[in-house]
């Protein structure tokens, strides 16, 4: 879009949508698009789902905004769910995920202010991790491409490898006030962290005094098959931050804590203007309707195993392609054997949305409502455009 008005932060695709219905997004050309992209996590129902709809629209006839000054009844019910299904006795209501993260870190930062000890405020990070892009969660974080010409990185984060528990081990100091993780990687590569390690950390901020925090803004809200993906492993925080999938499409977050992890956020010490609005809460509690539905949950994981094992087969049809098949429920990485770039640029050729990933891979994050027919026909995209890829790596070769 020449002479755009906008900032030229995003490298956009140059695709228009116009509507959406179900998993397909359709163009201002009436060109049909398969979405294995879910605006990156976030339409965890698809596109236009009619409940959401509905709580949307009976709201917005109703009140948009009147701040935290007063009550806002959504926001009771959606924290008493929320706190219902997981491990927390408080949540703190905001707009986005690095919002919620931001929320966590000084949850762990007041905490052990208020417990006398003001000069434990770092927090050990991990490689690979995305927290966000506020200046505190692109320190958390640690890339040097998001922190590049953005001043001092914010002091406060100690980070080690991927998944190298001995390193975070040896990071702590008495300064350290909390270790935070994605148990599963998603703008790293689609990376699980093994539930081992997990149980490592656990057992380290137990021995240390140290608070653990989960960044589940990606892999949570069912997208791997559980309400939120460290269920598999049985290891809980003390403070998480959620978003993405449970607005389905709407902004909103939140960061969960328990009783004693939250005991400094006391009236006055942190705020938002718009987090936990009317709006967001009737979606928010419309997301967890269809989510926490007798069977919801099973039926994802069932789905993510045939998309897998489809996925499997066209990897092992075309390794020069696809290396490896990596991932949890519906939160799958194609690890490619060439530019993810070139492999992402040949499947939106055949009408597939997905999202390239650090590490060389493609993220696969349709919504949870996929139907088998359309993992079906993703799988014979994928291999479509894997196979036209292959033939012109043969073409080129034989010249």
């Amino acid at each position: 879009m020449s002479g755009s008005a906008l900032y030229e932060t995003f490298a956009r695709a140059p695709l228009v949508f116009d509507h959406g219905e179900g998993t397909w997004l359709i163009t201002d050309k009436g060109e049909r698009y398969l979405d294995f992209a879910g605006g990156i996590a976030v339409n965890s129902l698809g596109h236009s789902h009619p409940h959401l709809v509905a709580a949307l629209t009976e709201q917005a006839a109703k009140l948009w905004h009147v701040s935290n000054l007063y009550e806002i009844p959504g926001q009771s019910r959606l924290g008493e769910r929320l706190a219902d299904a997981t491990f927390a006795d408080k949540v703190f209501f905001t707009n986005s995920g690095a919002e919620a993260l931001e929320c966590a870190i000084k949850t762990a930062r007041r905490y052990h202010f208020v417990k006398g000890h003001p000069e434990r405020f770092r927090i050990i990070t991990f490689e690979g991790a995305f927290h966000g892009r506020t200046l505190a969660t692109i320190a958390a974080g640690g890339q040097y491409k998001y922190l590049e010409g953005f001043g001092p990185k914010v002091e406060g984060f100690d980070q080690v490898g991927f998944d190298d528990i001995d390193a975070a081990e040896k990071a702590i100091t008495p300064q350290t006030a909390a270790i935070l993780i994605e148990p599963v990687q998603g703008e790293g590569g689609i990376r699980p962290v093994p539930t081992q390690s997990l149980k490592r950390l656990r057992q380290l901020c137990e021995q240390h005094g140290l608070l653990l925090i989960y960044d589940e803004v990606q892999c949570g809200i069912g997208r791997t098959g559980k309400l939120f993906a460290h269920e598999w492993s049985g290891v809980t925080p003390d403070i998480m931050a959620i978003a993405k999938g449970i607005g389905g499409g709407f902004p909103m977050g939140a960061c969960l804590a328990t009783d004693e992890a939250a005991v400094g956020m006391t009236a006055g010490v942190h705020g938002t203007t718009f987090g936990g609005n009317p709006l967001a809460m009737a979606v928010g509690n419309a997301v967890l309707d269809v989510v926490l539905e007798d069977g919801f949950l099973e039926d994802v994981q069932r789905k993510a195993l045939l998309m897998k094992q489809g996925l499997a087969s066209v990897a092992d049809e075309f390794p020069e392609i696809i290396e490896d098949i990596r991932g949890a429920g519906l939160m799958l990485g194609l690890k490619c054997a060439m530019p993810n770039t070139k492999v992402n640029m040949a499947l939106r050729d055949q009408h597939l949305l997905a999202v390239p990933a650090g590490d060389n891979v493609i993220r696969l994050l349709p919504p949870l409502t996929v139907t088998d027919a359309e993992i079906h026909d993703a799988l014979n995209r994928i291999r479509a455009g894997a196979k036209g890829l292959a033939e012109a790596i043969a073409s080129a070769a034989a010249k």
